[in-house]
């Protein structure tokens, strides 16, 4: 679950981290847990991701296994308001899907599933897309290039990269391949907070914005759009943002930790190069 981002927050220089944003070995290790526990609640869920099931059945199941089995805390659940324990975003909305028992899934959906969880303190969030049933090759490829997107923005964090790189890779790879990048909403740092500074951007400049140093913790979550990068917020609910022209969106998230000479993907799931099978 990501933040907004400040209107001007692309400009401004972000030389050096402040204090703050260094986490020390024990609040690693408690980002650890968080971000394990995150995800494995998308892999306990994937195989519930099926045609007729609601969104709400979805955060039903989630909630109980947060609560229940891992004993911690959904960090959505009135966070600001938010009604439901997690975020489900089924095919044009972009974000901050708000699950629904009258929302009921069908073959060719494509749905983000955003989960944030809070152990001892310490947060852990991810989310990744789900195809539900046979779904038609462009909504497949938008899928997968959106994941590949954030898999080459992982690829070249490490200290002494700025956040402006990370932008640019994700960018490029996304227009490259004809699709649009949303710029209202970005990663964020994470640990006691659920957001914490930095804002990052998934657009930008190379070399420019903050320098990545060790022990920094944040997410890179790319929304990306299959027409144009516009969005609206329903002005029902206040939540759910969709695509402006009403086309498919797409997203992937991860937490990640910066190490000594590249980065940790503390929400890696099994079966990703991170954490094989």
């Amino acid at each position: 679950m990501h933040s907004t981002r400040e209107p001007d927050s692309s400009m401004r220089s972000q030389p050096n981290p402040m204090p703050g944003f260094i986490k020390t070995p024990v609040e690693i290790e408690r980002m650890r847990v968080a971000c394990r526990l995150a995800a494995d609640v998308l892999e306990m869920i994937a195989p519930h991701v099926q045609p007729g099931v609601s969104t709400g059945e979805l955060d039903r199941i989630c909630h109980e296994y947060i609560v229940g089995v891992q004993q911690a805390i959904p960090a959505p659940l009135n966070y600001h308001g938010f009604p439901k324990s997690i975020c489900t975003s089924v095919n044009q909305v972009v974000c901050h899907g708000i699950p629904s028992d009258r929302r009921i899934l069908k073959h060719g959906d494509i749905v983000n599933v955003d989960i944030t969880v809070l152990k001892d303190g310490y947060h852990g969030d991810t989310s990744a897309m789900f195809l539900v049933g046979k779904v038609e090759a462009h909504a497949e490829r938008l899928v997968r290039i959106t994941q590949e997107c954030l898999y080459r923005a992982i690829a070249i964090v490490r200290p002494g990269a700025r956040l402006g790189d990370i932008g640019h890779v994700i960018q490029q790879h996304a227009e490259g391949n004809y699709y649009s990048v949303v710029r209202e909403y970005c990663g964020h740092g994470i640990g006691s907070q659920f957001h914490e500074e930095p804002q990052v951007l998934h657009y930008g400049r190379p070399g420019t914005g903050m320098e990545l140093q060790q022990g920094m913790t944040f997410t890179i979550e790319p929304m990306i759009n299959a027409g144009k990068r516009h969005t609206k917020l329903s002005q029902r609910d206040g939540w759910t943002v969709e695509t402006k022209d009403g086309r498919l969106s797409a997203q992937w998230e991860h937490t990640l930790l910066v190490t000594a000479d590249g980065c940790e993907v503390l929400t890696a799931r099994r079966g990703e190069p991170w954490r094989p099978a």
